[in-house]
């Protein structure tokens, strides 16, 4: 078997394994292959896992619980020896509710917010949340709803004709 056709017949569809995590299948790990096992990338699971459409509370569950079980301390834990072990704290991430679609969430590559919001709503999320980088402000102004940001904006105190213009999509 060449190189080439080794590693096409051992690729893992992302799409599966996210499934098995959210059915909470324990035993999926076991169900692979050796080759197959060695392909399970968590920080691949951080990533796809860490993100669901849907409703903005579920969204943020999945972001905080795979924050908390998968990625904090994630390289406490050596990934050739744990790998299952990282299998079954993923399992642990689902609330039960199904299989739920995994958005990727892109790197920090690009600058430009992906959310299309104005430099200046993005800039004030800076200012509040100084510890936050790029992808931080965009996956926090793609969680929530534009009622919710504006509500957030005027409780902040801005006034109605600015929130306005903070609003507006470039």
């Amino acid at each position: 078997m060449t190189k080439e056709a080794k590693k096409k017949a051992y690729k893992l569809d992302i799409k599966t394994v996210l499934a098995n995590m959210d059915r909470k299948n324990r035993d999926y790990y076991d169900s692979l292959s050796e080759e197959e096992q060695k392909q399970l990338a968590t920080f691949l699971l951080i990533r796809w896992g860490s993100s669901v459409d849907g409703d903005p509370m579920l969204q943020h569950y999945y972001l905080a619980a795979v924050n908390e079980r998968l990625n904090k301390n994630f390289f406490d834990i050596s990934t050739k020896e744990h790998k299952k072990l990282q299998w079954l704290l993923a399992t642990t991430v689902s609330p039960g509710m199904g299989v739920l679609y995994h958005p990727w969430i892109s790197n920090k590559g690009s600058k430009k917010s992906k959310t299309g919001y104005s430099k200046e709503l993005i800039d004030y999320f800076k200012e509040q949340y100084p510890t936050y980088d790029d992808a931080d402000i965009d996956l926090l102004l793609t969680v929530n709803t534009e009622e919710q940001i504006k509500q957030f904006l005027y409780d902040m105190g801005i006034d109605n004709k600015t929130i306005k213009m903070m609003m507006k999509r470039e």
